[in-house]
């Protein structure tokens, strides 16, 4: 019989072939919490005094950041809110948002919640029946999911932005972009953001050396309430179908997401040495108010492309 590698106990619940440990219930809940406040310690993610703002849709990796980040809350070493975003996805987000007010009030922690139709006058299933759009559903989706979270955590003081990025999140990130060329983009990926401008707050990501097996296996572990169900939209991008390749690929090299991040951590300095030489002069939306590197920010340009203006 399988037995903890680390306290000898039975049953084990997972085997972690990329280092060979297997461990029972309470040592991997233990070494995947460790492992998250190793993260954050070692990059300087939160600090002492902080208001960090969750970006929680209730899915198990923002409920996973909330429940270990709660930690520190608890200790009193930070202040906490969550933030859910309401896209408007028919037959998926609303049991979303019930599973996000249902983890924050368990935990006693303020939520707001703010919709597209709010801010954007439209529902992303109206985005994508609409005859003017030129992107697909999460092009829409990330750009304006970014711009309310930016403007809600700035609204609560807040001094960062977590993020529920998980190891194959990023993985597929840096592989997408290299397909793609988009050396830009690849300079902006990273535990930590650094903004260009006083109002963007600053974005980390604590569980981002956690592959995605592990933070589902983590709040099943913790019997913490979760959305499961898939964004009906995932399946039409580019980012499904670089995600289905690197889970072909750990299959039989198990190391292989560990790998392709800590090579790019160690190349990205060069890169952005090589690549960030033009500085973009960042100033504020002359609609909104919000950083915008041109005249109107990109999600004012969404929107205003969406209602058939020029």
């Amino acid at each position: 019989m399988k037995t903890c590698t680390k306290c000898g106990a039975t049953p084990v619940i997972i085997h972690r072939k990329a280092s060979g440990q297997m461990l029972c219930k309470d040592c991997f809940i233990e070494s995947a919490t460790e492992k998250v406040l190793k993260n954050i310690r070692r990059n300087k993610l939160i600090e002492r005094g902080d208001k960090v703002a969750v970006a929680l849709s209730g899915g198990k990796d923002s409920v996973m950041v909330l429940d270990i980040v709660n930690s520190l809350h608890e200790r009193n070493i930070i202040d906490l809110f969550a933030i859910t975003i309401d896209e408007g996805i028919g037959g998926y987000r609303k049991h979303g948002v019930e599973i996000a007010a249902k983890n924050a009030k368990k935990l006693g922690i303020d939520h707001r919640i703010a919709s597209f139709k709010d801010y954007f006058g439209k529902t992303l299933d109206e985005i994508m029946h609409n005859e003017s759009r030129q992107h697909g559903a999460c092009t829409y989706c990330g750009v304006f999911r970014r711009w309310i979270i930016n403007r809600v955590a700035r609204e609560e003081n807040a001094t960062k932005i977590a993020t529920g990025h998980n190891l194959d999140d990023e993985t597929e990130a840096i592989l997408m972009n290299y397909l793609e060329g988009n050396i830009d983009n690849l300079t902006r990926i990273g535990v930590k953001s650094e903004p260009k401008n006083d109002k963007f707050t600053i974005k980390i990501k604590p569980i981002r050396e956690i592959p995605e097996k592990e933070v589902a296996l983590y709040v099943i572990a913790r019997e913490l309430d979760v959305h499961f169900d898939e964004c009906p939209y995932s399946r039409e991008s580019f980012r499904g179908e670089v995600g289905r390749f690197v889970k072909e690929l750990s299959a039989n090299h198990p190391t292989i997401m560990y790998s392709t991040l800590k090579g790019f951590d160690k190349i990205k300095p060069a890169i952005k040495k090589e690549f960030s030489g033009k500085k973009v002069n960042m100033g504020n939306c002359i609609q909104c108010g919000e950083p915008a590197s041109h005249e109107l920010c990109r999600a004012c340009l969404f929107a205003k492309s969406l209602n058939g203006e020029q």
